[in-house]
Order: C-alpha cells, then structure tokens, then sequence
C-alpha cells in the first residue's frame, strides 16, 4: 500500500456473516464503503434485508452492477450455457469483476466476514492494490458471536433462512433439493423462471439443469419426499431455533459454494 488515501470497503451478499461485519464495524471505520453486486437474480427477501441494514447503517449501500445482470450475459457472452459447479461464469463476471471495478485502482482494504471458527478464506483479490481483512477471525469471533451481533441491533437474519441456508441467485446450483422446494412454495414464479433456464437436446441427449442430477420438473415430482426427509434432519437436532437449526445443518455439510455471493 502506498501513502494516498485508502478506501475502506465491505462487500455484502444478504447473508447472516457479512451482515454481522457491517454491523460490528459500523463505528469502527467512518469512512467505511459497503456495496453489494446486484445479479438481477436475487430473493426480494434479499432486497428487503438490505434496505433494513442500510437504514441500522445509516450509510448507502452502493448498488453496482445494475447493467451486466445474469440475463445479460448468459445471452450476450455465453450462448445459454448455464453455470455450474464446475464452471462458475456468474460469480467471476457477477460478483468478482464488478467488485475489481468498483474499487478501480485505489489502494484499498477489503473486510470479509470469514468467522474465527471456519477454516476457509473466501474470496481475496489477486490486484496488487486491493488488501483483505478479517476482523471476525482477528476478533476470535465465531457463530454464536454473529448470531448474537444481528439479534442485538434488532435485525436479526433475512426471511430466506426460514428455508435456505445461504444467500446468492433465487436459481443458484449450489441449493439443496430441500430448498428448491422451499422456492417452489415460497415463490412458485420464480421457481417457474427457473426451470425456463434448463434445456434438453433431443440430438445429443445432453441435459443442462440447476439441480445436479434432476430436472427441476423431476425434483418437483418429488417435492413431499423430499420435505419429509429435510424436516426429519431437522427434528434430529436438540430443540434449538430454526435460525440455528439451519445454520447448523449448512455448517455439517461440505460447503463448496461461492463465498463471495453467501457470506
């Protein structure tokens, strides 16, 4: 870092950690940038959270990335070729790109609400001039620390935890069955938007779905099933809140979605 000014930023995605960094820091750094790339895919329950923290903030939360929305790209640069585990276009073009944007080539300090008791480092700039930062973890703070940062300044977590554990796309492939259901009863329009996205080639037989596996029509035919046997997981934990009971199933599994668009 060189001696100019430095611009202090906080990416948020409308998940619990972020969140709870906005939160804790909000005293800390006056000088503190928030924003948050906006893939025109996300919950509403996402856009209603974030007018609430910008409000306990309040600062503005920069809204960037209004025009390369998900739409835009897959029919402009990737010729319907929806993203996977395997080849994760959104959040390189979506979340990645218009944060190196944004910040440009200011010399900047990053914070990412990586906990102190994950053992993972989310997303970290290869740009030179951007530095990251992890107060949760520099703090020795961990779950039960941010659950209680969000439930003190009366926010609490998003609505979408009711049936998601993660934040991100209403489509994203990284969803459990369990939670393509809960988007099906929830909002059955976007579930219904979502299945207009996969394709089958009659030719080929080559099938492009959201849900590894299945067609989003097969996993529908199933939907009881699978409830029942989400709800059964659920009841096996002590009688915890179902804010916890969530969190403590995504936190059991094996957890290779993108940091950077559910933190």
């Amino acid at each position: 870092m060189s001696d100019k000014k430095i611009r202090h930023v906080l990416g948020l995605s409308g998940g619990k950690d972020s969140s709870a960094l906005a939160i804790f820091m909000r005293d800390k750094v006056p000088g503190m940038e928030y924003f948050f790339t906006d893939t025109g895919a996300e919950l509403p329950e996402t856009y209603e959270y974030l007018d609430k923290l910008e409000a306990y903030l309040g600062k503005p939360i920069a809204r960037i990335n209004a025009t390369r929305t998900f739409d835009h790209l897959l029919k402009t640069q990737y010729n319907d070729f929806l993203p996977s585990p395997n080849t994760r276009w959104c959040t390189r073009e979506l979340k990645i790109r218009p944060f190196e944007e944004f910040a440009g080539n200011d010399e900047v300090i990053s914070y990412v609400g990586i906990r102190a008791d994950e053992d993972r480092e989310g997303y970290v700039s290869t740009k030179a001039n951007i530095k990251a930062v992890f107060p949760f973890k520099e703090s020795g703070l961990m779950y039960a620390d941010i659950m209680r940062i969000l439930n003190d300044s009366g926010l609490g977590i998003p609505a979408y935890y009711e049936w998601r554990s993660r934040s991100g796309c209403y489509f994203c492939f990284f969803q459990r069955k369990s939670e393509w259901v809960g988007l099906k009863e929830r909002h059955p329009q976007l579930f219904k938007d979502a299945k207009q996205y996969e394709k089958f080639d009659p030719e080929t037989g080559a099938r492009y779905t959201w849900s590894q596996g299945e067609s989003l029509d097969e996993l529908e035919a199933r939907a009881e099933a699978i409830k029942q046997n989400a709800n059964q997981k659920i009841k096996s934990i002590s009688a915890v809140s179902w804010q916890d009971k969530l969190a403590m199933i995504a936190e059991e599994e094996v957890d290779e979605s993108c940091l950077i668009c559910s933190l």
